[in-house]
C-alpha cells in the first residue's frame, strides 16, 4: 500500500516537472496545475509541491539521473523523514534524520562529488560568502519571518503563546515560524505584522531616519522596506516609485491593509534605467533607498527553481541596470544625504563591484557595507551599503 502511494506521488511530481517551462515562478505554475487537476486532494498537493521544490534544490547537479532517481536524492538531502526514501532506497532511510553535512557525504559515496554543480556560477559568488555553508543551506527550507509593528509586539506574542503556535521570537520585532506555516490563519493578529525575511528586517539598522526628512524608496516593489521605514519613523515624508502602475497598485493595497493612508506617502511611476529629471520637478531628498533589481541569488533557497532558470548573461545585465539606477537618482540627493544600496544577491558584481563603481565615479563616501548572511539562520542573504553625499 505504501509503495503504491509513493509511486503515485512520484508520478504527480514528474508530471509537474515535465510540464513546467520556467517562464513563471513555480508557485504560480503549481496553483494553475492544481486547478487543472482538481482530483488531487490536499495531501497530494502538499507532497507534490514538496517533491518539486526539493528537486530544484539540487540545482544543476545530477543531470545524468532520471527524474525519479533525482527526486529520491533530493528527498534524502532535504527532509528528515520521507516515504519516498523508505520505499525507493531503504538503506538511506535510517540515515535521513542526520545533519545535512553527513547526508551529503553519503550521497557522495554513491554518486561522487556534486556540490560544485548545485549552484551553476559559484565562481561569481562574493568571497564574503562561505560557500561551504551556503550551498548545503540550499537543501534546508528557509523559515517564515514576520516583522511585527512596534505597537503590537506584546499583543502578538501573547496571542501566539495562548494559541500554542510554534514560533520563535528572534529579537526585537522579528518572529520566526516553520516554513509553510499559515500565519494568515491567525486572524487575531491580522494587520499587526508584515511578512518580511530576517535579513531584510536587519537592513533597518542602517536606516538613520528623522521626522520631517524627505525619503525616496525608488525601487519600492511591494513596499516592504517602505513599511518598515514608516513603522520606524512615521514622521518622514516618503515618496515611493517603481516602473509599472500594477506594481504600485499592489503596493497601495498592501499599504491599505497595513493601515497606511494615501496622505502618509506619495507615489510615482518611474523608469530609472533612464534619466528622470523632467519628471521629478526639482525634488530633493535627505535619503534615497535603492533596493535594486537583482538576480535574487540570495533568496534562491525560497525559489530554488531560479537556480535552473539563471542565465549568466543576466548578471551583467543587472549590474549595468543597478549602476544606471544609481546614476539617475543621485541628482535628487541633498548634500550630506544618505544613499542606501541593497540587493538580495550573493554575487560580487551586483554588490562590492557596484559599490566600488559608485565611490570611484560619484565621489560618495562609503560609510558602511556588509553582507547579511542568513544561511546560518534559515533566512535569505543580502548586501547593503550606506553612502553619504559630500
Amino acid at each position: 500500500m505504501l509503495e503504491k502511494r509513493v509511486m503515485h506521488q512520484i508520478r504527480n511530481a514528474i508530471k509537474v516537472l515535465e510540464n513546467y517551462r520556467y517562464g513563471e515562478p513555480l508557485s504560480r505554475f503549481l496553483t494553475k496545475f492544481y486547478k487543472s487537476n482538481r482530483q488531487m486532494g490536499s495531501t497530494d498537493r502538499r507532497i507534490t509541491s514538496r517533491l518539486c521544490y526539493n528537486y530544484f534544490r539540487l540545482g544543476a547537479a545530477f543531470t545524468d539521473l532520471d527524474i525519479e532517481e533525482k527526486l529520491v536524492v533530493a528527498e534524502f538531502l532535504c527532509e528528515q523523514k520521507s516515504d519516498v526514501v523508505s520505499v525507493k532506497y531503504p538503506a538511506w532511510n535510517t540515515e535521513i534524520a542526520k545533519p545535512v553535512e553527513e547526508k551529503i557525504a553519503l550521497v557522495e559515496e554513491r554518486y561522487g562529488k556534486f556540490l560544485q554543480d548545485v549552484f551553476r556560477v559559484l565562481s561569481d559568488v562574493s568571497s564574503e560568502v562561505n560557500t561551504a555553508i551556503f550551498i548545503p543551506s540550499l537543501f534546508i527550507q528557509p523559515k517564515l519571518f514576520i516583522r511585527v509593528k512596534r505597537a503590537n509586539l506584546s499583543q502578538v506574542l501573547r496571542v501566539l503563546q495562548q494559541a500554542e503556535v510554534p514560533h520563535e521570537h528572534v529579537n526585537g520585532q522579528t518572529i520566526a515560524f516553520p516554513n509553510g506555516f499559515n500565519v494568515a490563519g491567525i486572524r487575531e493578529i491580522a494587520g499587526m505584522y508584515e511578512v518580511q525575511d530576517l535579513s531584510s528586517q536587519r537592513t533597518q539598522s542602517l536606516l538613520h531616519l528623522q521626522a520631517g526628512e524627505a525619503w525616496w524608496d525608488c525601487c519600492a516593489a511591494s513596499g516592504g522596506k517602505s513599511l518598515m521605514m514608516l513603522d520606524q519613523c512615521p514622521g518622514i515624508k516618503l515618496l515611493v516609485s517603481d516602473i509599472r502602475l500594477t506594481i504600485l497598485r499592489n503596493l497601495q493595497e498592501r499599504f491599505e491593509q497595513a493601515g497606511i493612508s494615501n496622505s502618509d506617502y506619495r507615489q510615482k511611476i518611474l523608469d530609472l534605467s533612464q534619466p528622470v529629471i523632467h519628471l521629478m520637478e526639482g525634488e530633493q531628498f535627505d535619503g534615497i533607498l535603492v533596493d535594486a533589481p537583482c538576480t535574487g541569488s540570495g533568496t534562491w533557497g525560497r525559489t530554488p527553481e531560479m537556480m535552473m532558470q539563471f542565465d549568466a548573461k543576466s548578471l551583467s545585465r543587472f549590474s549595468h541596470l543597478q549602476r544606471d539606477i544609481i546614476r539617475n537618482v543621485l541628482p535628487f540627493l541633498k548634500s550630506g544625504g544618505q544613499l542606501l544600496y541593497i540587493t538580495c544577491s550573493v554575487f560580487a558584481d551586483e554588490n562590492e563591484v557596484v559599490t566600488s563603481y559608485v565611490k570611484q565615479n560619484y565621489g560618495l563616501q562609503l560609510i558602511h557595507e556588509e553582507y547579511l548572511l542568513g544561511y546560518g539562520e534559515q533566512a535569505d542573504s543580502m548586501y547593503i551599503a550606506r553612502f553619504q553625499k559630500n
